[in-house]
């Protein structure tokens, strides 16, 4: 078994933040997308964590060309299943099972999963998994971890999620074991409700130009 990782790594270095939403209506999801691709994102993850969230993939899958759309928070074969039925062009998971590696396995797309300490990560390499997602990133220690982490495991990266935000992604992405972070910063739930998307496509642009800014 072994990382789609060349697929993976296409998505994850197009832009130095991935969006990660949660969202209530497959029409929310498009118009969220659309601002978002609008800004320079043209990769986002939707998250798993609500009723609409597959029919929300679909619908972008199907609506929004210009942009990649995966699904986030799957957390057992049967959602990693139907994340592919609905469209994703890749699937992220908070940890990590034998179960939904076994899932993932021959999958027409790319698993990101999760893994944190150093016990997990050796485990990751063995099974020929090398970019991986580190959540949540703030609370399992942040910028220091990843940091301690990079010269005992040189072979691995990393997409740090969770308390990631503005104040502090410049530091993130300054790691050497850091593809891009994901955030949800770039999509307020305000913003969203209020029907504000040229909000979110100047947040889209401004997260964008982080990777020019260095």
């Amino acid at each position: 078994m072994a990382q789609n990782s060349e697929a993976l790594l296409t998505v994850l270095r197009a832009q130095p933040v991935m969006p990660v939403v949660a969202v209530d209506s497959a029409s929310e999801a498009v118009s969220l997308a659309r601002a978002l691709a609008k800004g320079g994102l043209k990769a986002i993850e939707i998250t798993l964590r609500t009723p609409s969230a597959l029919e929300a993939i679909r619908a972008v899958a199907s609506e929004v060309p210009e942009t990649i759309v995966g699904a986030g928070t799957v957390l057992n074969p049967r959602q990693f299943e139907q994340a592919l039925e609905a469209g994703s062009k890749f699937v992220v998971s908070p940890g990590t099972t034998v179960e939904l590696l076994d899932a993932a396995k021959d999958a027409p797309v790319p698993l990101l999963p999760g893994a944190a300490t150093p016990s997990e990560l050796m485990a990751m390499l063995e099974e020929g998994y090398s970019v991986l997602k580190f959540f949540p990133a703030e609370q399992l220690g942040g910028i220091a971890y990843l940091k301690a982490l990079a010269p005992v495991f040189p072979g691995i990266i990393f997409c740090p999620t969770g308390g990631v935000s503005m104040a502090n992604v410049r530091d993130y992405l300054a790691l050497p074991n850091i593809v891009c972070v994901g955030g949800s910063w770039v999509a307020p739930k305000a913003a969203v409700a209020a029907g504000n998307f040229d909000e979110i496509t100047r947040l889209a642009a401004e997260a964008v130009a982080l990777r020019s800014a260095g």
